[in-house]
């Protein structure tokens, strides 16, 4: 793989993996839009890894007080957690649903539905409407120290959905956090959050089935991998950091209306090359 790929699609994960525009349609489209090879599982790997080291050191102290309040230890400066002690055991609840859903379809999504443009093109756009919808639904009166085990689950159950490519993980738990209530950033900081252990996990994964089954990493990919993992870890930890502070002044609005233009155009597209071969 050309250096020039993997820093793109390093950037192309690092941004679309925490804004609510799916990361898995950007990764499965753009290459097909610029006429790339498949960068294959071991290179999505790479890539996963990338933002999971981003999300964990941005959310390193966080995670810190998390853990040590799970196992009754007074610990961190933050109030939200302070006020919510059960939140590590809230964060395990949630992550169920996903690992459920994962271990069911997750070779459908990997295989099948990430090569459908027609799936990705539609989700994008009914998970925006869903997002319009949900934005302006919500009380937006709580914060991370009211989380309760209904609001895990239903977030939880949500970030399920998001294996379907399209949808967006962060997208789709956002909107299942401000229907349960929450505010746009405490929403945003709990779906981070959750999404640690599933990224982590799918990763974890997907990296043991390669060494099993797949030989290993090709040699000739190395370089791009770790060029991959850093770009994309870098490019992600800045990507958290901005969108939470955009959340804290701002509406979906934006994200809304791109994923309704990049979903039509992809239907379009694949409309268009499907009637003249390409």
């Amino acid at each position: 793989m050309p250096l020039l790929h993997a820093i793109i699609l390093g950037i192309i994960q690092g941004l679309t993996e925490f804004l609510p525009v799916s990361s898995s349609a950007h990764l499965a489209l753009i290459p097909w839009l610029l006429g790339w090879a498949d960068q294959g599982l071991s290179f999505d790997i790479a890539l996963h890894v990338g933002t999971v080291l981003a999300v964990i050191v941005y959310f390193f102290r966080d995670w810190v007080q998390v853990i040590a309040q799970g196992f009754g230890l007074k610990f961190g400066a933050d109030m939200e957690i302070r006020r919510n002690p059960r939140l590590l055991w809230l964060l395990v609840l949630g992550s169920i649903p996903a690992g459920i859903a994962g271990l069911l379809v997750k070779d459908l999504a990997e295989n099948v539905w990430r090569n459908n443009q027609y799936l990705i093109g539609s989700m994008l756009i009914l998970v925006a409407l869903f997002m319009w919808w949900a934005d302006r639904q919500g009380s937006r009166n709580k914060d991370l120290g009211n989380v309760t085990p209904g609001d895990s689950l239903t977030i939880g159950a949500a970030q399920a959905l998001a294996l379907v490519p399209g949808v967006s993980r962060s997208g789709i738990t956002i909107c299942a956090g401000l229907l349960r209530h929450l505010d746009r950033a405490s929403a945003a900081r709990f779906s981070f959050l959750l999404a640690t252990p599933a990224i982590a996990g799918a990763a974890a994964k997907d990296a043991w089935d390669l060494m099993r089954h797949g030989g290993g990493i090709p040699h000739d990919m190395r370089t791009a991998m770790l060029v991959g993992i850093l770009v994309s870890a870098v490019t992600g930890a800045l990507t958290i950091q901005f969108f939470l502070n955009f959340l804290r002044r701002r509406s979906l609005a934006f994200f809304v209306w791109y994923r309704v233009i990049f979903g039509i155009i992809v239907i379009a597209l694949a409309t268009f090359f499907r009637y003249h071969g390409g």
